[in-house]
């Protein structure tokens, strides 16, 4: 068990080499002269060149069909429907972030909520929105748009949240 030990520690270099105890006392370079290590058999390289062609080949060189670029499939569904969110209290925030998250764009109507809830809540999705490479807009006074990065809202739809609004 022990031997065993020894060599594991000696392949992973963690065990005190010997050969070197009887260099340790001789001034460095003693009038030896450095010799490179002999190359390896070249049978048993493990890298060996490879052939060439002496002559190109003549006539049109065959297209070679290079392989596709892969690309991630996203599914094209409807777009999802905005999550309309009036909060009341800053716990309702994370309601917010989970649907944000889950890829549906969040309307944040903040009009009839306190400055100092308003100013905490765009705070904090102006900074999950950043965080997670999203957009926020202003629709109208103290309503905002939270659009996650692989959504689209169109300008159809912005023009009908802002008449809403205003109703």
């Amino acid at each position: 068990m022990a031997s065993m030990l020894r060599r594991a520690m000696h392949y992973l270099g963690l065990a005190p080499d010997d050969e070197y105890d009887d260099y340790a006392d001789e001034p460095v370079n003693a009038g030896r002269v450095y010799a490179p290590p002999e190359p390896p058999d070249a049978h048993h390289a493990a890298v060996r060149p490879l052939p060439r062609e002496l002559d190109p080949p003549s006539g049109p060189v065959p297209a070679v069909r290079r392989p596709a670029v892969v690309r991630p499939i996203t599914p094209r569904s409807a777009s999802p429907k905005p999550y309309a969110v009036s909060p009341e209290s800053f716990n309702e925030a994370q309601s917010v972030a989970d649907k944000y998250m889950a890829g549906v764009p969040v309307i944040m109507n903040l009009q009839d909520v306190d400055r100092d809830l308003s100013r905490r809540l765009v705070d904090f999705a102006s900074g999950l929105c950043y965080g997670l490479q999203g957009s926020m807009e202003r629709v109208t006074n103290q309503v905002y748009l939270l659009t996650p990065s692989n959504v689209e809202v169109s300008a159809e739809e912005k023009r009908r949240l802002r008449e809403t609004d205003d109703e």
